[in-house]
C-alpha cells in the first residue's frame, strides 16, 4: 500500500499522516484478542501504570504472539514507510501496544522519540518512523495523541530525562521549548476511528494526556529504522529496541485474517 501524493506532502510539512479504515473490523478484533493475551501474561514487557497498576504499555510484540509476527511485515505498514524514508532496508526497533486504561491511563509527556534512540540507543539519524494502529476508536477524551505540527522541522530539541512522572522513563521536552513551536504552528489532535493509521516522524514532537473516559484507548505502535541506521548501544533490554537487525520483508497477504 502506498501513500497518495498529499498523504507525502503533508508528512513532509506537517511531520505526521493519518488514513482511516486501513485495518477492518475483523483484523482489529483480531489484534486485540492478541493484545489481551499477552497482557495477561507475567512478563517484564509488559510496563504498568505508576499509581494504578494497569497495563501501559507491552512491549516485544512480534515475539509474543504470531498475530504481531505478521503485523510488522503487513504491507500496509512496510511500504509506506520504505516509502516515506526512501529506498532502504528496515527493521522493527520496536513494537508494542500503548494503553490508556479507561479512567486510570496516565499521561505520556512531550517528547520526540528520536531523544530516547539517541540518548539509550545510540542511534544517529533520526530516521525512524512511527506507525501506528488504533485498537479503539479515539476521541477527545480518551488519552488521543497530540502532535505539534511542523516541530520536525526544527530537528533536535533540548531534552532532559523524566525518571519521575510515570513508571517508564523518558528522555521530555520542557513546556518552554514545546509552547512557543505550539503558539505558532498549532497542534494537532489524532482523534478517528479503530482501524485508522497514524504515522509520524522521529522528531516530532508529541504527548498525550490522561483518559479521563470510560472507554479504553490501546494504539498497537511499530518504529521502523534503517538497518544502516542501527543501535549502537546495547543499555535497555532487547524489548525496548530490538538488535535483531534482520530486514523486514513486506507480506503478499492482504489482511491478517487467515
Amino acid at each position: 500500500m502506498l501513500l497518495a501524493d498529499h498523504d507525502v506532502a503533508q508528512f513532509h510539512e506537517l511531520g505526521f499522516v493519518m488514513i482511516e479504515g486501513v485495518f477492518s473490523d475483523g483484523e482489529v478484533r483480531l489484534l486485540r484478542d492478541a493484545f489481551e493475551s499477552v497482557s495477561r501474561s507475567d512478563h517484564p514487557a509488559n510496563v504498568v501504570e505508576k499509581h494504578t497498576g494497569a497495563i501501559r504499555t507491552a512491549m516485544g510484540l512480534h515475539r509474543r504472539h504470531a498475530v504481531f509476527d505478521r503485523l510488522v511485515r503487513d504491507r500496509r505498514l512496510v511500504e509506506p514507510a520504505v516509502q516515506l524514508i526512501g529506498d532502504q532496508q528496515l527493521y522493527a526497533q520496536q513494537v508494542k501496544v500503548n494503553v490508556k486504561a479507561a479512567e486510570v491511563g496516565e499521561a505520556w509527556q512531550w517528547h520526540y522519540d528520536f531523544a530516547t534512540h539517541h540518548h539509550e540507543d545510540g542511534v544517529v539519524l533520526p530516521l525512524a518512523l512511527n506507525l501506528h494502529i488504533f485498537l479503539d476508536d479515539v476521541t477527545m477524551d480518551n488519552g488521543p495523541l497530540q502532535f505539534v505540527r511542523g516541530s520536525h522541522l526544527v530537528g533536535a530539541h533540548e531534552t532532559f530525562l523524566d525518571t519521575e512522572t510515570t513508571s517508564y522513563d523518558l528522555w521530555c521536552v520542557s513546556d518552554e521549548v514545546v509552547q512557543p513551536l505550539a503558539d505558532v504552528n498549532g497542534v494537532y489532535t489524532a482523534t478517528g476511528a479503530a482501524g485508522s493509521l497514524l504515522i509520524f516522524g522521529d522528531t516530532l514532537l508529541h504527548a498525550s494526556p490522561p483518559n479521563t473516559s470510560a472507554l479504553d484507548r490501546r494504539i498497537f505502535s511499530l518504529i521502523l529504522n534503517p538497518v544502516a541506521n542501527a543501535s549502537t548501544i546495547d543499555r535497555r533490554h532487547d524489548w525496548q529496541h530490538h538488535r535483531e537487525f534482520v530486514p523486514i520483508v513486506a507480506s503478499s497477504a492482504t489482511s491478517l485474517l487467515l
